[in-house]
Order: C-alpha cells, then sequence, then structure tokens
C-alpha cells in the first residue's frame, strides 16, 4: 500500500476523449480584436452554462476565463494514467436530479448510466471495540443494527423515534435542537454530532438548524441516498460534458490559466462581466472581512487488490465517529462508468477525505454571522454595473450540479428578460 496526502494522482487524457476544441487554450492568447459580449469568470457548471445559452439563444460572443489548467470547475474528472480509473479531482460528484428541464439540458451533452448512489456507514458505538456497517441516511436498518431496536414497519419506526424525539423541529434554533427534534439523542450521537465536528469545525449546536435538517431520518429501508427521480453517471464522466457543451460553440472562447484578480486589466473589451466565483473575494477591496468557507483534502492511497475486488463495500463509506479524522472514504472503481479494464483489473485507489479550513472554497459556512455578512455584499453586487453574479460562490449557497445547472438557467431567462444580456 502507497499513501499521499495530495488532491488527486496527475490527470491524463482518456483515450476515449474528443481532441480539445480549437477554443480553448491557455493564457490571455488569440483573443479576438473586436472583444466580446461576455467575459466569464469560471469554466465550472454555472458558467459554461450561461456561456452556452447565451450562444445559443442569443447568438452572443463569450470569453471564458478561469485560472486552472482545465475546464469543468469541481466537476473535472480524468483517467488516471498510473491505475487506468477514472478520478474526480475534487472529490466525488454524484448527479440527481427533480427538474425535468435540468434532465433535458444535460442529456444533450452526454450519454447517461442508471445509478443510485448508496452510502454506508461505519459506525464505532463502543469506542474502539468494533465497526458495525449501516445504511445511510438513517432508516429502519440503521436502527436496528446500531440500536437492536427489531423495527419491522413504518409504524414501528415512528414509534421508535417518537419516543425519543426531543423538542419540536419547528423550534429548533441550531443543528443539534434540529436533529435531537427528528432522531433522539442515540442517532444524533452516533450518526449526527460528531460527523458535523469534522465537516465543519463546530459542534451542531454551533451550526444552523437547516444544515443538519438537510439529512433525512427515513420510516422505511429504502438505502438509496437521493430520492430524485433521475439519477444518472455520465458515460464518458462529467469533463466530457464541458467539453460536448463548449465543441463547436464559434462564439465562446476559452482561456485557462488565467486569474481574473492579476490579469483583469488585461482582459478584452467586453459589454458585460459575469463572476462565478467567491462573492466576497471580487469585492476584496471594500476592506470587509472574509465569507467563511470549508475545504477538502484527501489522502490517497493504492491497494493491491485481486482482478474485479474492491477496498470498501460502497462508492462512499462515512466515518461519523472521532476514531479516525477523516469524514468518508471514497472508492472510485464502485463507479459503473469506470473503463472496463480498470473495473475488472487488480488494485484500486481509494481516497480519505478531510475537511479543513484552508484551500479552494467548497462548503459555504452557515450561520447568522455569514449570512448577515452576505447580505451586504449582495447588496454591492446590486449596485456593481456590468457585472452580473452567478453560482454557488457568487450566491453564498451550497448547490448540487443539478440546483447550479438550474440556478444559471434560470438567471440566464431572467438577465435575458431584463435587457441584461
Amino acid at each position: 500500500m502507497a499513501s499521499s496526502h495530495v488532491p488527486a494522482p496527475s490527470p491524463s487524457p482518456s483515450s476515449a476523449s474528443p481532441p480539445p476544441a480549437s477554443n480553448v487554450a491557455s493564457g490571455l492568447v488569440d483573443l479576438r480584436p473586436s472583444g466580446y459580449d461576455l467575459v466569464i469568470v469560471g469554466c465550472g457548471l454555472s458558467g459554461c452554462v450561461i456561456a452556452e445559452r447565451a450562444s445559443a439563444v442569443l447568438g452572443l460572443t463569450s470569453l471564458i476565463i478561469d485560472k486552472r489548467s482545465h475546464i469543468g470547475g469541481n466537476c473535472f474528472d480524468y483517467i488516471d494514467e498510473a491505475s487506468g480509473l477514472r478520478i474526480s479531482q475534487y472529490g466525488v460528484h454524484l448527479f440527481h436530479t427533480k427538474s425535468e428541464r435540468v434532465w433535458e439540458y444535460v442529456n444533450r451533452f452526454e450519454e447517461w448510466m442508471p445509478y443510485c448512489h448508496r452510502v454506508k456507514a461505519k459506525v464505532d458505538l463502543q469506542r474502539g471495540n468494533g465497526y458495525q456497517l449501516t445504511s445511510l441516511p438513517p432508516n429502519r436498518e440503521t436502527v436496528n443494527t446500531l440500536f437492536d431496536a427489531n423495527v419491522t414497519s413504518e409504524e414501528d419506526m415512528e414509534a421508535w423515534l417518537a419516543s425519543r424525539r426531543v423538542g419540536n423541529v419547528e423550534d429548533a434554533k441550531n443543528g443539534e435542537e434540529s436533529a435531537l427534534s427528528r432522531a433522539g439523542p442515540e442517532l444524533y450521537e452516533a450518526i449526527f454530532k460528531y460527523y458535523t465536528y469534522k465537516q465543519w469545525d463546530r459542534l451542531p449546536d454551533q451550526m444552523d438548524a437547516s444544515v443538519l435538517a438537510r439529512i433525512p431520518v427515513r420510516l422505511d429501508e429504502d438505502n438509496r441516498y437521493f430520492t430524485d427521480e433521475h439519477q444518472a453517471l455520465p458515460k464518458h464522466g462529467y469533463t466530457r460534458i464541458f467539453e460536448n457543451l463548449l465543441h463547436g460553440h464559434k462564439d465562446i472562447d476559452v482561456r485557462l490559466d488565467v486569474d481574473f484578480f492579476n490579469e483583469k486589466d488585461k482582459l478584452p473589451k467586453h459589454t458585460t462581466l459575469v463572476f462565478t466565483g467567491p462573492i466576497d473575494a471580487y469585492f476584496a477591496s471594500q476592506g470587509m472581512p472574509k465569507l467563511e468557507y470549508r475545504s477538502l483534502t484527501w489522502d490517497v492511497e493504492y491497494h493491491d487488490t485481486e482482478p474485479c475486488e474492491t477496498y470498501q463495500e460502497a462508492l462512499q463509506v462515512n466515518y461519523p465517529g472521532m476514531e479516525v479524522p477523516y469524514t468518508r472514504i471514497v472508492e472510485y472503481k464502485h463507479k459503473p462508468n469506470q473503463p472496463v479494464k480498470a473495473k475488472e483489473g487488480k488494485g484500486t485507489l481509494i481516497f480519505k477525505e478531510f475537511s479543513v479550513d484552508d484551500g479552494d472554497p467548497y462548503y459555504p459556512v452557515p450561520n447568522p454571522a455569514n449570512r448577515d455578512l452576505y447580505e451586504k455584499y449582495r447588496e454591492l453586487a446590486e449596485k456593481e454595473q456590468g457585472v452580473l453574479f452567478v453560482g454557488r460562490l457568487a450566491s453564498y449557497k451550497y448547490f448540487n450540479m443539478d440546483q447550479a445547472i438550474l440556478n444559471a438557467l434560470e438567471l440566464f431567462d431572467a438577465w435575458k428578460a431584463e435587457g441584461k444580456l
């Protein structure tokens, strides 16, 4: 076994990928002498959707810039040269949506394979006497496995929970009260409390009630992590979506390795700037405090498994206790969209995920102080002439992939109707 504390192995191009689009280059080179209608900061979901819609619907020209050396933002994945496995550079991504509009939109740019994400948890209730493997979110299997509850129906499960709940959901003022009012103290201690601490560096009583409310407690034995109608993986990976979205659009140019804050005085003439980065970074010169974010890092380990064998029981196994410092282990070999040779071959990679303060901003930290500060930034953004803000970092909200796409589609519609484009 080999271990290293790095974001991910070195990417290499997938042999299944189409050739790079001619409109993608590194640095501010070969720009249109006439300028652009839009300069878009960020080549992730929000920026690319806005560029594609602006081109397809309005015939507008866009220059997308990104400080990274690849397209796709945090969705970027690639084939690891050593293992042959398709790896996500910035943590596991699972696509799911209830939105027919989003589902129709993403199907324009890639083939999709049905996949229902199922998460396991290893819980050490005895603090060192061994793990018990169960399902997340908590359901009947969870309480039977961890507490010998012997619940066999939804009525039994509701009665088990009702006898333990503390307070009312509607009155919950923080994450601890939210979890206790839905799950009771046993599940709170086993599943919610310390995982929240590892993820956010705060105990649940220091977090908004909404953070814990996102995790359901189910009365049945449904062990799917998501219940959305559409759940799937892109057949050729997430990067392929961006390649197809950008390919063939003569109105869109992409320039990578360009830091907006270092190069903004060198940008070509444009009518509108679309900013998808952290809203507080845009207004850093105003002297206001920074918003808080949590980031991620990984320990990557290679394990010499037998052909077709895996290291763990599922793609994602969470560790909600304090006996280990990481929050979860992800093993990409479980994904059905892996190349067949890698999926059936020897060896596997596991990614032990850690939540940290420093690094790329992943998760806004929801609490009253950050909400109040964001409102001040939002008011500044509304007054900024010729600049439009879109995306999770600009909105200081955590978006799933489908939410980011829908947010961009709806904002494009609104901007178009208001004449902002």
